[in-house]
C-alpha cells in the first residue's frame, strides 16, 4: 500500500491510500474460507461448498471488508506516525476517485483528515478577571421578607373574591355537577372573570366553561373528567358559589419563624432580618459564582485564540447527523443555527482538557457518585421534597449511574467544577462592589 500525504494547511490534511491485490488479497480468502466452513447451502454438505458459489455469493462482501480493514489500518498508522491530535474521524475526500470493485483491482482511496492545534497559553497572576461582590440593600431585604411571608402564608375564609382569591363552588350543567370545585380567580378567562371578582358565599350566576377555562387540562381537571371527554360536555353551567378562600400572608411569629428556618434558630425580628440578609448574600453569592465562572470561561477562550478546521467541523457534524438528518429529526438548518455554539463548546473542552493535565486533575469515581446525589436532589427539590429518604435517594442515584450520557454529562459537570476552582487560585481575582441591577445588566 502506498500512502501520499498532502498537508492543506496547519490544521488539515488529505491522504491518498493507494492499495494493490497484494495488500488485500490474504485477507480477502480467509474471509471467504471463513464463510465456506460455515455455509449451509441446499445440496451440498456444510463445509463442502464450492469456493466459486461461495465467491458468487459472499465475494463483493469479503473483498470489501478486506479492503476496509487495510483502509482502517494504513490511516491509523498515518495517524500514530505523525502524531496527529485528529477531530472527529477521516472523512472521505469530495474528490474521491472512482473505484471498481472487483476482486483483483488496485483501488485508490482520498481521506480528509483535520487536527487541533497545540495549546501552549499560560495561566498565571497576570490573567485578571472581575469578581464581583452584589449589595445587599435594605429595598432588597424588604421584598424577601414580604416573599417569604407570602409563601408561608395560607388561605382562610373570605367575604369576597379579589384578584388573588380562591371560590369553591358548586357547578351544575345539563348533564354534569360538581361539587366543591376549586377555582382560582386569576385563571378566569373572558366575560366570567368580572363575576368572579367580588362574589359571595350563596352567589350563583351562568358561565360558559370552554370561553372561561381555556385551557383544556385545567378544564378537565376542574369538571373531574378526562381532556378526550371535553367536547362531548355542554358547557353552560350554572356556578353557586360556596366559599371564598382569600390568601393571608403569614404572621412574623415563633411559628412562622421556626417554618422558615427551623425550630428555634430565629426569635425576633431582628433575627429575622439578620436571616434574610444572610439568605440574600447566600444567593447573591451564588449568582456572582456563576458569572466568575462564565467571565473566566470567556477569558481563556479569548486568551487561547484556539484556531479550529471550522469546514470540515461542518462536514463532520453533516455526516454523524446523517441518519437524523433522512429521518428529519434534524436539518441542515439546525446545524448551522447551532453551529457557533458548538464551536463554542469544543474550544472549552481543550481549554478544560489543557487545564486539567496541567494541574493534574483527575475525576475519580467518588466525585460522580457525589455529583449523581446532588443532580438527584436537585431534582427532588424541584418537586418540592425536601426531606427524601437516604434509600430513595441512592436507589435514584444508580439509576443515574446507569445512564451512559448521564455520567459523561456528570463528568463534564465535576470536570467544569475542578477547572474553575483551578483557574480561580492561579489568575487575579479582581474585586468590584456592584448593585443587584447594575450585575444583571453586565452584557
Amino acid at each position: 500500500m502506498n500512502v501520499e500525504k498532502n498537508q492543506i494547511d496547519a490544521l488539515n490534511w488529505q491522504v491518498t491510500l493507494s492499495i494493490t491485490p497484494q495488500d488485500y488479497a490474504a485477507s480477502e480468502k480467509k474471509r471467504l474460507s471463513e464463510r465456506r466452513r460455515n455455509a449451509d447451502f441446499k445440496g451440498f454438505r456444510k463445509g463442502n461448498v464450492p469456493m466459486s458459489l461461495i465467491q458468487r455469493v459472499y465475494g463483493e462482501q469479503a473483498l470489501a471488508e478486506a479492503v476496509n480493514e487495510v483502509i482502517s489500518e494504513g490511516l491509523n498508522n498515518f495517524i500514530k506516525e505523525n502524531n496527529l491530535r485528529i477531530v472527529g474521524e477521516p472523512l472521505a475526500s469530495e474528490d474521491q476517485p472512482q473505484n471498481e470493485w472487483k476482486s483483483g483491482n488496485d483501488f485508490t482511496f482520498k481521506f480528509d483528515i483535520a487536527t487541533t492545534p497545540e495549546l501552549t497559553f499560560t495561566i498565571g497572576k497576570d490573567d485578571k478577571v472581575n469578581q464581583y461582590n452584589i449589595n445587599v440593600t435594605a429595598d432588597a431585604r424588604k421584598e424577601m421578607k414580604a416573599n417569604m411571608l407570602r409563601q408561608f402564608g395560607s388561605l382562610q375564609e373570605g367575604e369576597k373574591a379579589g384578584e388573588d382569591d380562591f371560590v369553591v363552588a358548586d357547578l351544575s350543567g345539563a348533564a354534569k355537577t360538581v361539587e366543591g370545585a376549586y377555582i382560582s380567580v386569576r385563571s378566569v378567562a373572558g366575560d366570567a372573570h368580572a363575576l368572579f371578582v367580588g362574589c359571595k358565599p350563596g352567589d350563583k350566576f351562568d358561565i360558559n366553561v370552554n370561553e372561561a377555562f381555556t385551557n383544556e387540562s385545567d378544564r378537565a381537571a376542574m369538571l373531574k373528567v378526562k381532556k378526550e371527554e371535553l367536547a362531548g360536555i355542554d358547557p353552560a353551567f350554572q356556578v353557586n358559589v360556596v366559599n371564598v378562600k382569600t390568601f393571608v400572608e403569614a404572621q412574623e411569629n415563633q411559628e412562622t419563624y421556626d417554618k422558615m428556618f427551623g425550630e428555634d434558630k430565629v426569635h425576633n425580628s431582628e433575627e429575622f432580618d439578620a436571616a434574610v440578609e444572610a439568605q440574600l448574600k447566600g444567593n447573591y453569592a451564588q449568582e456572582a459564582d456563576y458569572r466568575l465562572n462564565q467571565d473566566l470561561r470567556a477569558y481563556f477562550l479569548g486568551k487561547a485564540d484556539i484556531q479550529l478546521p471550522e469546514a470540515f467541523l461542518r462536514r463532520w457534524l453533516e455526516y454523524v447527523n446523517e441518519d437524523r438528518i433522512k429521518e428529519n429529526k434534524i436539518s441542515t438548518e439546525d446545524i448551522d443555527k447551532e453551529f457557533d455554539g458548538f464551536l463554542k463548546d469544543f474550544r472549552w473542552q481543550m481549554i478544560r482538557s489543557y487545564v486539567m493535565g496541567k494541574y493534574g486533575l483527575k475525576v475519580e469515581d467518588q466525585d460522580i457518585q457525589e455529583a449523581a446525589k446532588g443532580y438527584v436532589a436537585y431534582q427532588y427539590m424541584m418537586y418540592g421534597m425536601g426531606n427524601v429518604p437516604p434509600q430513595l435517594i441512592q436507589e435514584s442515584v444508580k439509576q443515574v449511574l446507569s445512564d451512559e450520557n448521564q455520567v459523561r454529562r456528570l463528568e463534564e459537570s465535576v470536570e467544569d467544577q475542578k477547572v474553575f476552582a483551578a483557574l480561580k487560585e492561579n489568575v487575579t481575582l479582581t474585586s468590584k462592589k456592584i448593585s443587584l441591577e447594575k450585575f444583571r445588566e453586565l452584557a
